[in-house]
């Protein structure tokens, strides 16, 4: 266990990313999604939200352990895709109509994007919904799969598959974090923007959502 003081008073017990378990990090997702305050629930599978002109979406946090490291995967997105173009992120998308759950979405947008097969992926379980600045709300569903994997990536979304370890993403040293209120609303939203890892960088929605899994592991 490694140590950290919160607040600049209280000293809490971090577990060491390499000592991180399978079952640690099950039990850690479904504890905190089940105190999860939902944007919208009822709304899941129409494809987007009618009263806040918003979207549903979901993403597949693909997660490896290979050498004794937890790692997570990543994709760059082509130039040619409608949303967040040439930008580092996990594979996924929109619901679909006949879509009930965000499993359904983010292992359908797996297969279709990188070729992660259905059968290969152990879900651990699913982090609460953010909302992004392009109007989705997103469900991202944490998942192991076997490496090395024999990706099968789709030309006109995705254009590499990379992967960045955990205990890189959470050095304080490789990432900053802002806050910032958008135009139009009173909401507060954080930016996280990590170094370039494999002249790769790391911010935006990905980012975030890499810092909540992160924050629910007691990592950071």
């Amino acid at each position: 266990m490694s140590l950290l003081w919160k607040d600049h008073a209280e000293l809490i017990e971090l577990p060491q990313p390499a000592k991180l378990t399978e079952k640690w990090i099950n039990q850690r997702l479904h504890e905190e999604y089940a105190n999860t305050q939902f944007i919208n629930n009822e709304s899941r599978g129409n494809g987007f939200f009618t009263d806040r002109k918003i979207r549903c979406a979901a993403v597949l946090m693909p997660l490896i352990h290979y050498k004794n490291e937890w790692s997570l995967v990543f994709t760059r997105r082509t130039d040619q895709v409608d949303n967040h173009k040439g930008q580092v992120s996990f594979p996924g998308g929109a619901c679909e109509k006949d879509e009930n759950q965000s499993e359904d979405t983010a292992l359908r947008e797996a297969w279709e994007e990188i070729g992660v097969e259905k059968k290969d992926v152990k879900i651990l379980g699913k982090l609460s919904e953010i909302e992004t600045i392009t109007n989705f709300l997103v469900t991202s569903v944490v998942g192991i799969i076997p490496w090395p994997y024999p990706f099968k990536l789709s030309l006109q979304e995705v254009s590499r598959v990379f992967t960045i370890p955990i205990n890189w993403l959470i050095q304080p040293s490789n990432w900053t974090e802002m806050k910032f209120n958008r135009e139009g609303d009173n909401k507060e939203y954080s930016l996280v923007t990590y170094i370039p890892y494999d002249g790769e960088i790391l911010w935006g929605a990905s980012a975030r959502i890499t810092h909540n899994f992160l924050k629910v592991l007691k990592l950071i």
